[in-house]
């Protein structure tokens, strides 16, 4: 069985039970700033099990894409993978324990007709804080499931939530399938890696209060996860998932462009397809690669594939291995339709970091001969100079069995981003790393930036979200939902330069806060401003409060040069320019 038909199968299967099929949700989770990726099929629902009416009624089932990214240094072995897809069905105060697993059992073995025989089952085996499951495990011997092969363990390994200090939790109970050709053992041993989980039914009958305690919930809920790629492997008695038809043809191409052979480069060609996957995935739900947040997370990837396809020999080789994604998911329209600019953006990645790899790589090996610890400073500069995630810096080390000192790091990490940071931190005014003649002439042409990209995107709301201007170069980052396009950056550009060429006075002035706001003045740190405020006025193009210095004239500022766009973080774009 592919991984079409399965989805189709399990699809079909609950809507025959009265489920509706929800969307298939981005992987940039809405309105949830606590995690940076959708990570199982109930994150977008978790509204609705807290109570909330779900528009299309109480029975529910998708395919959900996810990301997960505690397990990226496990990426290489058969079953790790950082993109993945879930299968869930979820009872929203419905049907519970015995519907959900009589429903999971038919699927099982009717539906995908395993044998009773390869099943064995774990439940909750109590605590303190709820008892054993033994309703769960009445049901499944109702079934048909052997008492041997039925597992009790703890909170660890068979619990579920609550997702954050309080709210919807409970015992889960899980589907493990003996993938091995032997003969599965009579008693379920959950530490026998033959034991391989299939399906995972969470059943909420709990809500942890703000005391910690867990009383029966009000709205009983079922939460289920089955994955895609491990379960079209068991289906297909691959013990290795990579061989499954999401990702072979991935592999295969590895093989192609690096002339190499899949069994004797395995961990190497795992990583490299597994990477590649979720970098698509990621830019075609609008990230693109920087230092903060799920951009972080994006880069990462995409340098750890071009690391490992340096030892396969390949260089230059990104966009050849996303090709066959597209076919395989041809299924996901937005994948479709963004073709171009994901391919575009891993070029360009994979091109900015071919510039430094090669020289970081260098300064590693000289900075780490005969030692048996990397200092913080030299793993800064890795990171600062030559574009190394500490992650790969330290994965680096491991292979030479060399200790990094990573607390060190985050201090220099810390201490350089305070010197980075803006107004609202109050340790450089507006973000300037000096006030020389070259950064007050670039903190006066912020200003100009900011305003014209409100006037030529015609949104007054776009605020700036952070500025870091050193004497080479401004950084402006600004809320706004889109790439811009050529042609935006060209008037923008043209705006600014009208701007300065007009020989605009510039102009500051005392007042107090509230005056400031009614004269139009824009400002984004009310909290950090006191009774009176410095207001600077370029002509009667811009209004801002600010602390920062400026010159007098804009003839002072020399040429307007827009050098790069691009995403910052979720709805914040951030453009880098010079004067020339």
């Amino acid at each position: 069985m592919d991984r079409k038909k399965l989805i189709e199968k399990y699809i079909e299967f609950f809507i025959s039970k009265n489920h509706k099929e929800i969307p298939n949700a981005s992987l940039i989770p809405e309105n949830d700033p606590t995690v940076l990726f959708t990570t199982a099929g109930m994150h977008p629902l978790t509204p609705f099990l807290l109570g909330q009416k779900h528009p299309l009624g109480k029975r529910l089932v998708n395919v959900q894409r996810c990301i997960r990214t505690q397990d990226i240094e496990e990426v290489g072995d058969t079953i790790h993978h950082t993109f993945f897809e879930m299968l869930g069905n979820w009872s929203l105060g419905d049907y519970f324990k015995k519907e959900a697993i009589e429903m999971s059992f038919e699927f099982l073995t009717k539906v995908l007709n395993i044998s009773i025989d390869k099943l064995a089952i774990t439940c909750f085996e109590g605590d303190k804080d709820a008892p054993r499951d033994n309703e769960a495990a009445s049901v499944w011997m109702s079934l048909g499931i052997p008492k041997e092969r039925i597992a009790f363990l703890g909170k660890k390994s068979n619990w579920w939530g609550p997702a954050g200090k309080t709210g919807p939790c409970g015992p889960d109970t899980e589907m493990f399938y003996w993938s091995s050709s032997k003969p599965a053992p009579k008693e379920f041993n959950p530490d026998d890696n033959n034991w391989v989980e299939i399906w995972n039914d969470v059943l909420m009958q709990y809500n942890k209060d703000e005391k910690g305690n867990y009383i029966e919930a009000k709205q009983k809920n079922i939460d289920t996860g089955m994955g895609v790629e491990r379960t079209v492997a068991i289906l297909n008695r691959l013990e290795d998932n990579y061989l499954a038809d999401m990702w072979r043809p991935i592999i295969s191409q590895i093989e192609k462009v690096s002339e190499k052979e899949y069994e004797k480069h395995k961990r190497e060609m795992r990583i490299i397809a597994d990477h590649i996957k979720a970098s698509v995935f990621i830019i075609a739900d609008g990230i693109t690669p920087s230092n903060t947040e799920q951009g972080y997370v994006l880069r990462r990837l995409i340098r750890r594939a071009i690391r490992y396809g340096r030892n396969l020999g390949l260089k230059n080789f990104i966009q050849k291995i996303a090709e066959p994604i597209f076919k395989i998911y041809d299924d996901y329209d937005h994948l479709q339709k963004n073709k171009k600019q994901i391919l575009e953006e891993l070029e360009r990645e994979e091109r900015r970091f071919n510039l430094t790899l090669e020289k970081g790589l260098r300064v590693f090996e000289k900075v780490t001969k005969n030692k048996k610890e990397l200092d913080s400073k030299s793993a800064f500069l890795l990171y600062q100079s030559y574009g190394f995630p500490i992650e790969m810096t330290k994965e680096l080390a491991k292979e030479k069995k060399i200790k990094v000192d990573e607390e060190g790091f985050r201090k220099e990490l810390k201490r350089h981003q305070e010197l980075s940071r803006t107004a609202t931190e109050g340790k450089f005014k507006s973000g300037l790393a000096d006030n020389s003649e070259a950064t007050t002439k670039l903190h006066t042409a912020t200003h100009l930036l900011l305003r014209a990209l409100q006037i030529v995107l015609k949104d007054d709301s776009i605020i700036q979200k952070g500025s870091n201007i050193t004497a080479e170069r401004l950084r402006l980052d600004f809320s706004f939902p889109r790439k811009l396009t050529k042609e935006e950056l060209k008037k923008i550009e043209d705006l600014v330069n009208s701007q300065i060429q007009s020989s605009c006075e510039v102009v500051r002035e005392e007042m107090p806060l509230e005056q400031a706001k009614k004269e139009g003045a824009h400002g984004i740190f009310d909290k950090k401003y006191g009774e009176k405020v410095s207001v600077y006025s370029i002509g009667d193009f811009s209004k801002e409060i600010c602390a920062g210095p400026h010159v007098k004239n804009t003839c002072e500022l020399g040429h307007f040069k827009i050098k790069k766009e691009e995403s910052s973080s979720q709805g914040v774009r951030r453009i880098k320019a010079t004067l020339e």
